[in-house]
């Protein structure tokens, strides 16, 4: 089963890489940001807590949706932008069995237990 979710997880992968090719965007901003979503874990600094906070809400793929079709919505390009990122980067992260974090600590996800606990 983890084999299928991880090919599921490479597949919205390639639909966020295939929604930023709609942008008008160079290609190069791709992996540029691609990793900037990991910017929610600075909220570790003030506590599990707010950690988990932090993280979840930037790398929700709901909310990324939410973000991306706003985008349309409004037409602002950088919105859909940030929507397709924080997508294709929840996609990538789930890839390599990260999830999202319990506040009990940044090793409990919704996948399970990584790291040294593991």
């Amino acid at each position: 089963m983890e084999r299928i979710l991880k090919i599921e997880e490479l597949g919205l992968f390639g639909l966020g890489v295939y929604l930023f090719s709609l942008l008008s965007f160079q290609w190069w901003w791709f992996p540029i940001l691609i990793l900037l979503p990991d910017i929610g874990m600075l909220g570790y600094l003030f506590g599990k807590r707010a950690g988990a906070f932090t993280y979840n809400l930037f790398h929700h793929r709901a909310i990324a949706i939410v973000v991306y079709l706003s985008g349309i919505y409004f037409q602002q390009e950088v919105v859909q932008l940030i929507g397709v990122i924080a997508f294709a980067h929840a996609a990538m992260d789930r890839i390599f069995g990260y999830g999202l974090k319990y506040v009990t600590g940044f090793n409990h996800t919704h996948l399970g237990i990584i790291g040294k606990e593991k």
